[in-house]
């Protein structure tokens, strides 16, 4: 998702790239972003006007983020929007050198050229000095590119936009749209503590997964040091290999019903391509080759969703903890988990107060990281002091939390930790 810079970065981004499609054939021209007027004493004499007139809901992610809310009003998650951006391009030059014109097939290449605004652009917009405003943009972090592509517009249309909208001459002009730009937003929300049941589906194919637990219970989570059975038809081959998400691992015993993997006995290696998440979850078996000059070929199973959970190390740091005069305190919070998080994974923190009545909940997004690592940093604003049960979330699975099971304990069956004392 992108943040409230991302309409200014798309605008900014086709003014680069249209300035230098242009500066070949046309070094004296420019390229504004002003509102045309009658005067024209913003348009330029020789140059492109890039003009935002139109903004509109993206009809395919227009219900994508249903129920964001509960019964009462609160926020269950980050709302977003999805935009359609709408620009009118106006041209303008000598009409008897046909400047007006030859700009105008420029543009139409250059869209044509470069229909996608990819994360580079983006980068090279935004670092620029004279756009150190959009410094914070995001969109080039938005999973989804925005695209380019002209408008259907016709004549009646085209006159309404000048004659209604701008109400000043026309001039040539041409009308293309940005889609879709991803807005996310930033008011804090609480999560409720995690269900205690889960249930999941299985799908069939050849070899035949139908289905995958942790050792300690069908509806315990499956951490880092979990010992994963693996049950079906067919499991066992001659060379038998697991992939979760993107690594590759050996189960420690194997069957044609089952497969056994304890993936705390995973030599260092395997246990370091793991990442937390939700991850697919597949049987391999490899097919021996009867030559070196055989390509290598392996049969798959179907794929099973599998969440794998980090856990929190108990101890988690506050650092430059401020509070303000309502008593609300911003900080950093450190916290370290047991796996690698990858450094484009999405990263968020869960925060429940314990507290017998009234509790508040928050949820932060963790800061960027440079590398892979353990440790992540989340900044944290306007929270109550108190103590919380800390959860960390990582690309949809979120570590446990530890319940009191002690058979005398007056808090049995509570949740106990990891907790983080704000004070």
């Amino acid at each position: 998702m992108s943040n409230s810079l991302a309409i200014a970065t798309v605008t900014a981004t086709l003014q680069r790239l249209l300035q230098r499609a242009i500066a070949e054939d046309f070094p004296k021209a420019k390229i504004t972003i002003v509102r045309p007027e009658a005067s024209g004493n913003n348009t330029p004499k020789l140059g492109i006007n890039l003009y935002l007139y139109h903004v509109s809901p993206n009809l395919a992610w227009q219900n994508s983020d249903l129920r964001t809310r509960r019964p009462k009003g609160e926020l269950t998650k980050l709302a977003q929007a999805g935009l359609d951006l709408y620009y009118l391009m106006s041209f303008y030059g000598k009409e008897e050198e046909w400047e007006a014109q030859r700009l105008l097939g420029v543009a139409v290449r250059t869209i044509v050229d470069t229909p996608i605004l990819n994360p580079a652009m983006v980068a090279d917009t935004i670092n620029h000095p004279e756009n150190s405003i959009l410094a914070d943009s995001t969109l080039g972090q938005q999973v989804d590119r925005v695209t380019i592509s002209p408008s259907n517009m016709t004549v009646e249309d085209l006159s309404k936009i000048w004659s209604v909208f701008l109400q000043t001459p026309h001039a040539l002009s041409f009308a293309f749209q940005a889609s879709a730009v991803l807005i996310e937003g930033s008011k804090q929300v609480g999560r409720a503590l995690p269900v205690r049941n889960i249930e999941f589906y299985t799908t069939a194919s050849q070899p035949i997964i139908e289905q995958v637990i942790s050792e300690a219970g069908a509806n315990r989570p499956i951490v880092a040091n979990s010992n994963l059975i693996i049950r079906g038809k067919q499991l066992q081959g001659e060379q038998t290999q697991i992939k979760i998400g993107e690594a590759i691992v050996t189960p420690q015993s194997i069957s044609e019903r089952e497969i056994n993997l304890n993936l705390s006995l995973l030599p260092t290696e395997q246990t370091n391509s793991l990442r937390a998440g939700i991850q697919s979850l597949q049987v391999f078996h490899s097919i021996p080759k009867h030559s070196p000059l055989e390509p290598e070929r392996a049969i798959s199973s179907n794929v099973m969703p599998l969440a794998l959970c980090p856990t929190v190390v108990p101890e988690v740091e506050i650092l430059d903890m401020e509070c303000n005069e309502d008593d609300l305190c911003s900080a950093e919070v450190r916290v370290q988990v047991d796996l690698i998080v990858g450094k484009l994974q999405r990263v968020l923190i869960f925060l429940n107060q314990v507290s017998s009545y009234n509790s508040t909940a928050y949820i932060f997004q963790a800061k960027s990281r440079q590398d892979n690592t353990n440790r992540v940093t989340f900044p944290i604003l306007n929270v109550t002091p108190g103590r919380y049960l800390v959860r960390v979330q990582i690309d949809g699975a979120e570590s446990p939390l530890r319940v009191d099971a002690e058979a005398q304990s007056e808090g049995r069956d509570r949740y106990v930790g990891p907790i983080m004392v704000l004070a």
